[in-house]
């Protein structure tokens, strides 16, 4: 572990081009949505700096403009700290995010194509497998992939639009209880395909409601074990 709490290899690159500020926001929101920084973890600027190989004046913007979104905590006097989500705070989000998933599956249902059940079954291949695997991050970046698409196989810009907003948090509260859901949750995503592919609105409104309320429910129920 490096002295910030990073896992070696844990860093992203910062992408060019585009303003450093702005890489090095993206740089540590993913940091953060990884919990390769844990909620609670305090935030050094000069090691962050050093990590990333920046001064510490991007850094300095990046974490006030994740303090101004909700991810990072200033305390006078202390410093920058990785925001502790409260319950209630993640009830409400996965709340919603049943309300916006459960319509884009409604939506899939009627629109998807040949080609998008086709994306939709490769990449629920390709989940099996990291979980088979044990490979978490893996696993929570192709269940990220697949919520995707099946929003865009929805094809309304803007419950997309919503549903990005609130895509980065999912991935925050998902990554704890990922393993936990493991093989279950991508036996699920099998019976949302089925149910997009036979056009049945209906099944695949209910289905993607009760697998978005079994995460929700996993991870409150992960706080009290």
């Amino acid at each position: 572990m490096l002295s910030t709490g990073l896992p070696q290899g844990a860093v992203p690159k910062l992408e060019r081009p585009g303003p450093l500020r702005d890489r090095v926001y993206e740089a540590l929101l993913e940091l953060i949505t990884t919990r390769a920084l844990q909620p609670g973890q305090h935030l050094v600027e000069s090691e962050l700096a050093g990590h990333l190989g920046v001064s510490r004046q991007p850094v300095r913007e990046a974490l006030q403009r994740l303090n101004t979104e909700g991810w990072v905590d200033l305390r006078p006097a202390q410093g920058a700290f990785v925001h502790e989500p409260t319950e209630e705070e993640a009830d409400q989000l996965l709340t919603v995010r049943t309300l916006l998933e459960a319509e884009a599956a409604r939506l899939a249902a009627a629109h998807a194509d040949k080609a998008g059940i086709a994306a939709l079954e490769e990449l629920c291949a390709e989940g099996e497998k990291a979980v088979a695997a044990d490979d978490v991050d893996t696993a929570v970046a192709l269940n990220a992939r697949f919520h995707a698409k099946i929003m865009d196989l929805a094809g309304n810009t803007v419950l997309a639009e919503l549903a990005a907003q609130v895509d980065r948090r999912v991935r925050w509260y998902y990554t704890p209880v990922a393993r936990q859901r493991g093989q279950q949750s991508w036996i699920e995503h099998r019976g949302m395909i089925a149910a997009i592919t036979a056009r049945d609105e209906q099944r695949a409104t209910e289905l993607m409601r009760e697998h978005t309320e079994h995460t929700r429910r996993s991870y409150h129920a992960r706080a009290k074990s």
